[in-house]
């Protein structure tokens, strides 16, 4: 079943001006079903999936484009590099927008790649998970997100947010389509399947991990340290690893689109912050399944429930930046008298504060640490606090409560 993406007016606006277009993101977030919906019925599917396919695109890429003509969908391009001189020539020779669409599930090899050949030719998209909005079919009215400054006009109505047993239970299934969309699916068995892919197929490819089982203990101490300051020494003696080790496992989970690093917040005003970046994972239910959260019921009422619940919000928070084609400025704030901001998202120059919380009573105490950032000389725009509230309530003048639910 597709739902509308809010990737998707924004992608056919990149394609009416770059002759490629590019669409990276995690293995099963939706990149070849989003891509074969927006298409034209004259526009190519390949899939270098196919051995044959992936053989004679590797052998002979100039067969390769006599046989298959633009308009073109090329999936999992990263398979095949070779391609990419060649797309370029076409481009070149043909001068018109649309020509060649292609994904990918390993961002950072792939960008090299396309970087040196393909610059100034390509528009990149990032696809992530399904956000709640999307999941409701709404997923085109989706703007990103900034703290509003009065109450949303377009708020939810109190008896339409989701209460706290629906809300967990979407943050423990996630967001991958398959298992998000279609409640019948057994969420064990998606994630079982999709730890051991991504561990055979996207892992060996990035780098020479001689033991699975400490990779995979790896990912699970990961997971157990979502929306926590990354601290790699102590990470690493965890895992049994060297530090060595972690750093590049880690920068694998990054290219992959499962974990995000959120960095801290400096200023040269300031030699009090603290300057390591917070580990988050992409995907909720993922996470969970990856720490033994059998049901949403245990995994609110656990020790990550309010950990959880933070990675969820940020996740969704960066859905609605990426997937209306902006890259975001995101940051966290915390100095050594432990004062914290959860999130600081900064556009045009000014800084919008967000703070997360597992409470359904908030209160003007819960944003104080918000006037920090006048002290620091930070020009400071409209807060939020995103918590467990049925309704948007004004906390302070200047910040506003946000349902959780109505992200």
């Amino acid at each position: 079943m597709y739902v509308p993406r809010t990737l998707e007016n924004y992608a056919r606006q990149a394609s009416g001006q770059f002759p490629v277009l590019m669409v990276t993101g995690a293995r099963q977030v939706g990149k070849t079903t989003f891509l074969r919906h927006i298409s034209e019925p004259d526009r190519t599917y390949v899939s270098l999936d196919d051995p044959v396919l992936l053989d004679l695109a590797r052998t002979d890429p100039p067969l390769f484009f006599q046989r298959f003509r633009p308009p073109l969908l090329i999936d999992e391009i990263q398979y095949a590099p070779e391609l990419l001189p060649h797309i370029k020539m076409e481009a070149d020779r043909l001068r018109r927008p649309g020509l060649f669409w292609l994904t990918g599930s390993q961002y950072f090899h792939l960008m090299k790649g396309v970087s040196e050949s393909l610059a100034g030719r390509v528009a990149v998209l990032h696809l992530m998970g399904l956000s709640r909005r999307e999941m409701l079919g709404r997923g085109d009215a989706v703007q990103p997100f900034l703290p509003p400054s009065e109450a949303p006009p377009d708020a939810d109505p109190p008896d339409s947010v989701p209460d706290l047993e629906t809300l967990y239970e979407t943050i423990w299934r996630g967001a991958y389509p398959a298992v998000a969309l279609n409640r019948q699916m057994d969420r064990d068995l998606f994630y079982s399947s999709y730890v051991q892919t991504y561990l055979q197929r996207d892992v060996r490819h990035l780098a020479r991990v001689g033991d699975e089982m400490a990779f995979l203990r790896f990912l699970r101490l990961a997971a157990a340290r979502t929306g926590q300051l990354l601290n790699l020494t102590d990470f690493a003696r965890d895992a049994g690893i060297a530090v060595n080790t972690a750093k590049s496992w880690l920068s694998i989970a990054q290219t992959s689109g499962i974990v995000y690093l959120l960095e801290p917040y400096s200023s040269n005003l300031s030699k009090r912050l603290v300057k390591t970046p917070k580990l988050y994972f992409l995907d909720t239910g993922l996470c969970s399944y990856l720490t033994g959260w059998t049901t949403p019921q245990t995994l609110e009422a656990g020790a990550m429930s309010g950990a959880i619940l933070e990675t969820w919000v940020i996740s969704e928070i960066l859905k609605t930046h990426l997937h209306n084609g902006r890259q975001p400025s995101f940051f966290y704030y915390r100095d050594r008298d432990r004062r914290e901001i959860d999130l600081l998202i900064f556009q045009d120059g000014v800084a919008y504060p967000v703070e997360i919380r597992k409470t359904a009573s908030p209160s003007a105490r819960d944003v104080s640490v918000f006037e920090t950032l006048g002290r620091l000389g930070v020009k400071t725009g409209p807060g939020a606090l995103i918590c467990l509230a049925r309704q948007s309530l004004p906390l302070t003048r200047s910040s506003w409560c946000v349902p959780a639910g109505m992200l």
